[in-house]
């Protein structure tokens, strides 16, 4: 009986502890860098395991916002201990207040490294749209 309620104590920790490990990735959003040369600017989104079909990207009141719906490989051989990561991430960077850009011509890639990388052309600021 001891055994028995020691291993639901367990799992109920395990799952509280994962899901706390959750919330905070959540709470603290994907890392970025924010780049700049002369013809554009270019966020780098840490966001490991994404791929294509996982992510969004949106250009909204001068920020790059990305979020990622990230989904968890089921492995049949193996139990879920510890479910510690989120599923949806999500991150932001602002330009700055000054930056004159083409948020129509922007790209996204998502690299084989964990990254998720935006492009926001420059446009000279006489033709800001």
């Amino acid at each position: 009986m001891i055994r028995g309620l020691g291993g639901r104590l367990g799992a109920r920790t395990r799952e509280a502890i994962g899901r706390a490990l959750g919330r905070r990735q959540r709470r603290e959003g994907l890392a970025v860098d924010l780049l700049s040369d002369d013809e554009a600017y270019l966020a780098v989104f840490d966001a490991p395991g994404a791929q294509g079909r996982d992510v969004r990207v949106r250009y909204e009141d001068g920020a790059v916002h990305v979020r990622v719906e990230r989904f968890r490989e089921t492995r049949p051989e193996f139990e879920l201990v510890l479910p510690g990561r989120a599923r949806t991430l999500t991150g932001r960077v602002e330009l700055p207040a000054d930056a004159a850009v083409d948020p129509e011509a922007a790209t996204a890639t998502v690299r084989g490294n964990g990254t998720v990388r935006v492009r926001v052309p420059r446009v000279d600021d006489d033709r800001q749209l």
